[in-house]
């Protein structure tokens, strides 16, 4: 918490919106420090993504990539999961997002796959919703990376 705490405006702002590309949502979580420990950071990052609005979310979902799915996965799964997420972005016009911190690599296909199907079901209000939560979830796991000083959210001074 001292890293984060203590890290620049500039490089905090950098590692916030490598965690979730959204400006409204890392000013949130940058304005309310310092933080006392993890589990305060951690509910106001939540709560700033609960607040964020369809056009503050549809500015972060420009930013998602796909999943990236284990090298090992053979080609006719890629051929499958392409169409899935063709199928997903003409239905609701944004890419697909889901967190997956605590799937096996070795599961992240059938999770993806299985995942999409189930979503295609959803309207799109409710696909809104699951979105909206995916994408919490997901900057919830990039802020934990970052403050572990891991991945592309390590914060630097």
């Amino acid at each position: 918490m001292e890293h984060f705490n203590a890290a620049s405006a500039q490089a905090l702002e950098q590692t916030l919106l490598s965690c979730l590309r959204s400006p409204r949502w890392s000013r949130r979580v940058a304005e309310h420090r310092p933080y006392p420990d993890l589990d305060s950071l951690l509910a106001a990052a939540d709560e700033a993504a609960y607040d964020l609005t369809w056009p503050d979310l549809t500015e972060a979902l420009a930013a998602e990539s796909l999943p990236a799915l284990p090298p090992d996965t053979y080609t006719a799964a890629h051929t499958a999961l392409s169409a899935a997420h063709a199928a997903y972005e003409a239905r609701f016009g944004h890419v697909f997002v889901i967190c997956l911190a605590d799937v096996a690599p070795a599961e992240t296909l059938d999770r993806l796959l299985e995942a999409i199907r189930s979503r295609l079901t959803n309207d799109p209000e409710e696909e809104r919703a699951v979105t909206a939560d995916e994408l919490r979830r997901l900057a919830r796991e990039r802020l934990l990376t970052a403050l572990r000083g891991a991945g592309n959210c390590a914060i630097n001074h």
